[in-house]
């Protein structure tokens, strides 16, 4: 009996030894290809191991684990998929150790270098759009035989494609737009018999496009380049194809001449005409068939020129109309512009102030020495309470005579672009003197000469909206030029004329000021005032040298400029505007520490940008919008508030709003900073080393207070902007008389 029972406990000591055995055989041994996590971590440390939830830095088993952007397809990584997550540094060279991957999407984040050579022979989509690449296409292109899909758009590629793509002809989507990839496009592209889109617009493409006749393409965009030649006559057959912007002749290019054989020669040797064959018993009307034939010539090419005649006319009848079409519908838009304008003032004008508008066209006109003729648009209107008969005098001046002709032209005159001229909406009472403002029309050729054909050099900042280029006019004068990218420029021309016209109307010493457009073959640019191309995150993150002269009394004024820039946006314009993009990144900073916000009154062209598709959560955890935006996308100007007190909170502590190096409790700053604002101590501690000691403590305390109510959760506990702008000026004011005081 003793004998069975000890039999029954080794026997479940067995069977409980045996499922501890299978449970932890996979935890014994990784489940995921070797190759592949060797690959893995060798691309996660050239990424600079972001905080990526799963991902460890070295070992690990991705596929059992399920790291986050990670496919599998049993024990092999298949695919790694991470869409703006802020991603940095660079891809590495261990990409090629991958033994099955077919997918690599690292679009939306900002990896930079250059694109390796060492790619994965297995990789069938690749892509890398909206990064900070640099280099050139690698030429191991050749060797993914198996590629059908791969964009590398909104990079800084240069350089010139390489001639490896004959071996590609599964390749069916290829993106290469808004780059600087110079050069003409190699003859192997003639044998991707696969390829039915293609983009390579907004680069320095050149050459001709003969190796693209023969391609399935079914979406070509080749615009703003510098391709030239004849367009051949198959692409112009593609259903959607777009080649504006390019210097080349646009017409087709013309098919061979059919063979002609040569004149018949008779048995004498003199040649035959080649006529109608005629009998030889014919006799005398044999000889006047020619006659004949050359009189219905004759009646024929009449007919056809009276016809060509005809359909010249009714071409030229049916520009004028649409061109009258259209300048009635802009003078429509003109006219609700100015009653806008009107509706905007807070307190009439003068008499006396109209009178000077009234002829200052004249004094303009008199001037014979002026180098260019301006069509000017004077939009002045004047709300005059004294009888309402002097107001309708005034209001049908404005609008018979809103257009001044010019003065025959000198000699050597040129024209330049429509100005329009109006006056400010929405300003306040302290600005109701400016003078009436222009804004110029440019042209495409024009900014690509300021701009040194939009060269990398001049390039100032790249965000969600477009890049902004330093640009220098043929007067010498320092300009902005902010080319906006490919979802806005397909803006319609006559919303992006109104919304040039609402943005020229913004009038504030710390608002970046709008002097200019562009709306050419289908390119949509703004033009600004050049105020500096330091942005208060560069000083505070990038180490720049004005950073060691951002002092607390400073950085009060910093904050003090922003906050008076969206109070004009919020309260003093009608209507108002929300700028939505908030940021340090938008604060110019100039030498003197003087501060100008950019990218105000574009809210309708951010909505549409790509940038906000992202998730909620990503955008919470990278950037500067409030939670309400977050949950259901709508803007107000408590969000604007939201953004500044994460501005501020930067200011203080001259931390980013998220920062990975840092520990895990201190990454999101507004989560770690927010229930410290009001122990004194722990404020101590998070301020910024580089002013640490160099404030008076009251001040620290009213500053974290202000900061505090700014991010408050709910929008409805956010305080005004005017509060927060009457509450540093306060502040800045009791620092310089404490200091005035110490010098005393």
């Amino acid at each position: 009996m003793l004998f069975a029972r000890v039999h029954r406990l080794n026997l479940r000591l067995f069977l409980w030894v045996g499922l501890m055995l299978i449970l932890g055989l996979p935890y014994c041994c990784a489940y995921t290809n070797e190759l592949d996590v060797s690959a893995i971590n060798s691309f996660y440390a050239a990424l600079g191991s972001p905080p990526l939830p799963g991902w460890v830095p070295s070992g690990g088993d991705p596929c059992m684990e399920g790291w986050q952007g990670v496919q599998c397809v049993d024990s092999n990584i298949t695919g790694i998929v991470i869409n703006g997550a802020n991603l940095g540094g660079q891809l590495g060279d261990g990409l090629g150790i991958f033994s099955s991957i077919t997918t690599i999407d690292l679009s939306n984040n900002n990896i930079g270098s250059g694109i390796p050579e060492n790619l994965p022979l297995t990789l069938q989509k690749f892509f890398l759009s909206a990064n900070q690449f640099t280099g050139s296409i690698p030429s191991s292109l050749s060797k993914l035989t198996l590629l059908t899909d791969m964009s590398v758009n909104n990079n800084h590629l240069t350089g010139v494609l390489p001639d490896a793509f004959s071996s590609l002809t599964g390749l069916i989507n290829l993106d290469l737009s808004v780059n600087n990839i110079s050069g003409q496009l190699p003859p192997s592209m003639g044998s991707l018999s696969s390829l039915t889109t293609l983009h390579v617009q907004n680069n320095q493409f050149s050459g001709i496009l003969d190796v693209l006749e023969d391609l399935p393409l079914k979406d070509l965009n080749i615009e703003n380049n510098l391709f030239s030649g004849p367009v051949p006559e198959k692409l112009l057959n593609i259903p959607n194809f777009k080649k504006d912007g390019n210097p080349f002749n646009t017409s087709i290019t013309p098919s061979s001449a059919p063979h002609q054989s040569p004149p018949r020669a008779s048995p004498s040797g003199s040649p035959i005409p080649d006529t109608m064959h005629t009998n030889s018993s014919d006799g005398p009307s044999s000889q006047e068939s020619p006659h004949k034939l050359s009189t219905v010539k004759i009646v024929g090419y009449v007919v056809v020129a009276v016809f060509l005649v005809i359909v010249i006319v009714l071409m030229v009848i049916f520009c004028l109309s649409k061109y009258q079409e259209r300048k009635s519908k802009h003078d429509e838009l003109f006219r609700s512009q100015v009653g806008r304008t009107e509706m905007g003032y807070k307190k009439p004008r003068s008499e006396e102030h109209f009178a000077e508008t009234k002829n200052e066209v004249p004094e303009a006109a008199k001037k014979g020495h002026r180098e260019r003729k301006e069509y000017v648009t004077d939009m002045a209107m004047t709300v005059v309470k004294d009888s309402e008969k002097e107001r309708e005098h005034i209001i049908d001046m404005n609008e018979t005579a809103d257009i001044v002709m010019p003065q025959p032209p000198v000699e050597n005159d040129t024209v330049t672009p429509i100005v329009l001229r109006k006056n400010v909406v929405g300003h306040s009472p302290e600005m109701m003197n400016t003078t009436p403002t222009s804004v110029r029309s440019f042209s495409v050729g024009d900014l690509q000469q300021y701009t040194d054909n939009f060269c990398e050099e001049n390039l100032i900042r790249d965000d969600r909206l477009g890049k902004a280029y330093l640009a220098q006019s043929s007067d010498g004068k320092l300009l902005e030029v902010m080319k906006l990218d490919n979802v806005n420029s397909r803006v319609p021309a006559d919303d992006f004329l109104e919304l040039v016209l609402a943005v020229s109307e913004l009038r504030h010493p710390n608002i970046l000021e709008l002097v200019g457009y562009c709306a050419e073959f289908d390119q949509r640019l703004l033009v600004y005032r050049y105020f500096s191309q330091k942005t208060l995150h560069d000083i505070l993150h990038v180490g720049d040298d004005l950073n060691t002269r951002l002092s607390w009394t400073a950085r009060l004024e910093v904050a003090l400029g922003a906050a008076k820039a969206l109070e004009y946006l919020h309260e003093n314009c009608q209507p108002s505007f929300v700028h939505q993009n908030f940021g340090p990144a938008n604060l110019l900073l100039n030498d003197e520490l003087a501060v100008c916000v950019t990218e105000c009154g574009l809210s309708s062209l951010m909505s549409t940008n790509s940038v906000m598709q992202l998730s909620g959560r990503m955008r919470a955890m990278y950037n500067y919008e409030a939670p309400e935006v977050n949950e259901s996308g709508k803007f107000t100007d408590r969000s604007d508030v939201y953004s500044f007190g994460v501005v501020m909170l930067e200011l203080l502590t001259g931390r980013k709003p998220y920062d990975s190096a840092r520990p895990h409790s201190e990454q999101h700053l507004v989560r770690w900073a927010s229930s410290q604002l009001y122990d004194i101590n722990a404020l101590s501690k998070m301020v910024d080393p580089l002013i640490s000691g160099s404030y008076p403590e009251k001040s620290l305390s009213c500053f974290a207070d202000i900061i505090s109510r700014c991010i408050q959760q709910e929008p409805e506990f956010r305080p005004p902007i005017s509060e927060v702008v009457h509450d540093l000026i306060r502040m800045v004011n009791d620092v310089k008389h404490a200091t005035n005081d110490d010098h005393v």
